[in-house]
């Protein structure tokens, strides 16, 4: 391979790697806020960034519903659910069982029940895609051919992540939701209601998922299993440290660039490898993460 191939084959791994990397990054940016806040791995990410686009589908293609109606109620549906299930069943199952690995399982089930219920209405069963709202017409930048849809998705992950790390920072309820993940005793203390805050932040975690899945919908084949796309998710927040929102971000995009680097320059069959690659890298190297605190031992 001669230089001049090698650096188009950078520029375009880079390209590529930004715009799957952001939705990445999103995934991720809803897994770590919840165990910041909850000290809880939500496994049923995946299903749930699954379902949404499901959701999508069903109300935009088959019930022929306004692009603009079927956006925001299919957030609206995300964040319903994920905050109904931390309500009625994450908060009933740490009444009776203290230890978190039981909150851990619940998230499981959720996963199975959310697969479950696609796969029994027969949309999970065939492939299905779903139309692209934005020209899918090829531009370059640079020496690498990215689509208009590309630079839609990846500046729309931009602007959700900026908005949420706005409202994450400067907002009231913000301060409340990182009150919450420091000291949940002291910030209940000085009248943050924990329930209402557990459930806003397991809201929110669902519609920051039901973006992705409407991001990157057009550019995937729908399947039931689709959300295995997380793996990459919990290994963007491995790699950028599992407490650290903007580590969740960095290791979003290094994700995304590696495995694009990895199917460029060695072998496509070689871009599953990748991620877990990148892990190993890391916990060898920096066991908590890019962008992680000092490590420290909780019982659980």
């Amino acid at each position: 391979m001669d230089l001049q191939l090698a650096l188009i084959f950078l520029q375009q791994g880079i390209a590529s790697g930004l715009v799957s990397g952001s939705v990445y990054a999103l995934l991720a940016l809803a897994i770590v806020v919840i165990f910041k806040t909850s000290d809880v791995p939500n496994f049923a990410q995946g299903e749930v960034f699954m379902a949404a686009g499901y959701v999508a589908l069903y109300l935009f293609v088959f019930q022929k519903m306004p692009i603009w109606v079927v956006l925001p109620a299919t957030l609206a549906i995300a964040f319903l659910a994920m905050a109904l299930f931390r309500r009625f069943v994450l908060d009933q199952v740490a009444k009776s069982a203290k230890d978190l690995v039981y909150l851990v399982i619940a998230t499981l089930g959720l996963s199975y029940v959310l697969k479950g219920l696609v796969r029994r209405t027969g949309f999970g069963d065939t492939p299905r895609s779903f139309p692209a709202l934005v020209s899918t017409d090829s531009v370059m930048i640079g020496q690498a051919s990215v689509t208009m849809l590309d630079l839609a998705i990846f500046g729309a992950a931009v602007t959700v992540m900026a908005a949420f790390f706005w409202m994450f920072n400067y907002t009231k309820t913000g301060r409340a939701m990182r009150a919450v993940g420091m000291n949940p005793k002291a910030a209940q203390l000085v009248g943050v209601d924990l329930r209402r805050c557990h459930m806003l932040i397991w809201g929110l975690s669902g519609v920051i998922s039901a973006i992705a899945a409407l991001l990157i919908s057009p550019k995937i084949l729908m399947t039931a299993d689709m959300g295995s796309i997380v793996m990459l998710a919990f290994a963007a927040a491995i790699v950028g440290g599992f407490s650290s929102l903007p580590g969740a971000v960095v290791g979003g995009f290094v994700i995304g660039i590696v495995e694009n680097m990895v199917g460029l320059f060695i072998s496509s069959r070689a871009i599953v490898l990748a991620p877990f690659l990148a892990i190993l890298i890391v916990l060898v190297l920096r066991p908590q993460g890019l962008f992680g605190g000092k490590l420290t031992i909780k019982k659980v």
